[in-house]
């Protein structure tokens, strides 16, 4: 009878347990057996019968469990597994492992700078980062009245592509318990959305609203719905998204683990819609091409930090370090072909103070590429385009890596104390020193042209294209103080060449032949050197 009672109990206060923290049902979560744990001591304390327990003073004096084999092998268990647990760790850690975990990601290192980037498209570069995103969502939620009063908006703001919009997405959610109860019926109404590149923010009203959110109660909460649909389903880090239509949805990372808990690996994405609570897995192959976030940038991190840790094996890893590398303090976001890249700089553990090179990941795919392009580290390209400013207190936000007229080039942005970008900053990657920052109301091209004005390049002959041309036409224009000629050659290519490359441009006519050299062709080429 004690035991049936017991039973009893545990079943109730472990349904309790289970549906207030959410473990997955899984060997491979350390949750699963925190909450196997709690379930063996709540079994064993309701067993207590008044026998058990003598009481003097009204004060709980001893507890008579000794020889009662139930509780004996019940309780034994907890030492034991957590033993088992330790010892199954450490055999599948890096000490013996070093190679499984460097290959925990596949990285392609034959990649070339100049060939894989494109030359930047300022119209598709996310120039907003997550923090002033959030401050120009807050704000225009704050102009809604019928919203403000009774919702929050969320932190996730995730950066993802939308028909080839570069933008951030966040939802808006419930303010508190009261909030939910007298909301609950139509939902959520609206997300927002900032677009990364001009910082245009946009409050969208939706007719349905969302039910399963991370703020709602009971059985409408995003994770609780989750977790009784797929119980024994291991879960990464959730985003929110919106397809191509801008209908919502939540995007869910499955994750596998070798042993407890270690060497997490996505698998695929489960899409919940939040207006229906309906979803569906997918196998990571599967995925659709609109999703942007099946990988979270954490996680990403971690995999490239044991890949650059552990490819001599785990004892060089701490005596020798040879070939030893790490990702850099930070990240961003690139968009490209219709993904999000992350991109984080790769530092030598032994001197951090400039980069071998740097990693794009495709946050879909986790397809990943290292480019061998060495310069500096990005905090003292941040700190360098900072100084320029100083006096301003302006900080900057995490480089973006471009290719700017063949050039690696940092971007960064110059915000103020609210978090609003006020310049834009130009760093030489390869010499941090070579640094243009241009007020941010003139536009990110006219910062672009402001840099290029005024750095001068050292450029190697066997990158210049070199190339005799008769002169159709010319005409010139001043930009920015600078004398720009353009000239239309015989065989309708178009060139435009600084007065900075030779004096003798302003006394050059139609005929003329003119040998020129240039990094690389387009609609409208710049000349590099006149020979």
């Amino acid at each position: 009878m004690k035991n049936i009672r017991a039973l009893i109990i545990t079943i109730i206060l472990g349904f309790v347990i289970f549906y207030v923290t959410l473990p997955a049902i899984n060997l491979n979560n350390m949750g699963f057996y925190t909450y196997l744990f709690s379930l063996i001591i709540i079994f064993n304390i309701a067993r207590l019968s008044k026998s058990d327990i003598k009481v003097k003073n009204k004060k709980l004096t001893k507890i008579n469990i000794i020889g009662d084999k139930i509780a004996y092998i019940s309780l034994a268990l907890i030492p034991i597994i957590l033993v088992l647990i330790f010892l199954i760790n450490f055999i599948c850690s890096p000490v013996f492992n070093a190679k499984s975990y460097h290959e925990r990601i596949k990285v392609d290192e034959k990649c070339d700078f100049t060939t894989d980037i494109e030359e930047v498209d300022f119209n598709k570069l996310p120039l907003l980062d997550k923090a002033s995103s959030e401050v120009l969502g807050d704000r225009v939620m704050g102009q809604m009245s019928e919203f403000v009063s009774q919702f929050n908006v969320s932190d996730l703001y995730n950066q993802i592509n939308y028909n080839d919009e570069i933008m951030r997405v966040t939802p808006i959610d419930y303010a508190s318990f009261i909030k939910w109860i007298s909301n609950r019926k139509e939902g959520v109404k609206g997300y927002i959305t900032v677009n990364s590149v001009t910082g245009e923010s946009k409050l969208i009203k939706l007719n349905n609203g969302l039910k399963y959110t991370e703020n709602a109660y009971f059985n409408d909460n995003l994770y609780r719905k989750l977790r009784f649909s797929y119980p024994f389903t291991n879960f990464g880090s959730v985003s929110f998204e919106i397809d191509n239509e801008g209908n919502p949805y939540w995007i869910i990372p499955t994750i596998k683990y070798t042993a407890v808990g270690l060497k997490a690996k996505v698998t695929g994405v489960i899409i919940m819609d939040p207006v229906t609570g309906k979803s569906e897995k997918y196998k990571l192959k599967d995925v659709p091409t609109w999703v942007d976030n099946a990988y979270k940038a954490d996680l990403l991190i971690e995999q490239l930090d044991d890949w650059g840790t552990y490819k001599n094996g785990f004892i060089n890893s701490i005596f020798g370090q040879k070939d030893v590398v790490n990702t850099t303090d930070g990240y961003n976001y690139l968009v490209m072909n219709d993904d999000v890249y992350l991109y984080t700089g790769i530092t030598s553990v032994v001197n951090d103070e400039s980069n071998l090179g740097f990693v794009l990941t495709n946050m879909r795919t986790g397809e990943t590429k290292y480019y061998k392009v060495p310069g500096a580290e990005e905090y003292s390209a941040m700190s360098s385009a900072e100084g320029q400013v100083q006096d301003m207190n302006y900080s900057s936000t995490f480089p973006l890596l471009i290719n700017l007229k063949g050039k690696p080039t940092y971007l960064v942005s110059l915000k103020d104390k609210k978090g609003l970008v006020k310049m834009y900053g130009f760093i030489d990657v390869k010499d941090y020193q070579k640094v243009v920052v241009t007020d941010s109301s003139k536009g990110i091209l006219e910062a672009a042209n402001n840099y290029l004005n005024n750095v001068q390049f050292e450029i190697n002959d066997n990158e210049i294209t070199q190339k005799e041309i008769i002169i159709k036409s010319i005409y010139n224009v001043v930009i920015s103080g600078t004398t720009y000629y353009y000239i239309e050659a015989t065989d309708n290519k178009k060139y435009k060449i600084s007065i900075s490359l030779s004096d003798n441009l302003p006394f050059i006519k139609i005929g003329d032949k003119l040998t020129i050299g240039y990094l690389k062709e387009k609609e409208i080429t710049e000349v590099e050197k006149i020979y």
